[in-house]
């Protein structure tokens, strides 16, 4: 009974190796996607970004427990409730569930990092 239970084990390595092989490759492309701006509105289920940038306002799902909340050194993590709208934030994502955006990652900005537009004078 072992030794039928040893090849089994043995038989079935390089089949779970076939199917977890392309994890690493996805797992570099989780969260390559990203914006940078200012918080709009923050809820338990959704997020909502105002991209500095383009202008565009951009709208991500958050799964329940959602804790990546980290300042933009990555040493200090935030709770969910010390977000609020008018802050600036880095939001990680993909559209890998049902193609919808959801943030994987939230980093906390300071006003001091993000550099000035100079104005015309």
């Amino acid at each position: 009974m072992r030794t039928y239970l040893l090849a089994a084990l043995v038989a079935a390595v390089p089949f779970t190796a076939a199917i977890a092989g392309p994890a690493p490759a996805q797992a570099a492309t989780v969260g390559s996607s990203w914006v940078e701006g200012t918080l709009v509105h923050i809820s338990s289920a959704n997020i909502k970004v105002k991209d500095d940038k383009t202008g565009k306002e951009l709208s991500f799902l958050l799964v329940p427990h959602f804790d990546q909340v980290f300042s933009s050194d990555g040493k200090t993590t935030y709770q969910m409730k010390s977000l609020h709208s008018g802050q600036l934030v880095k939001v990680f994502y993909d559209q890998k569930l049902l193609g919808a955006r959801h943030a994987d990652r939230i980093l906390v900005l300071n006003r001091a990092q993000k550099p000035v537009k100079q104005q015309k004078g």
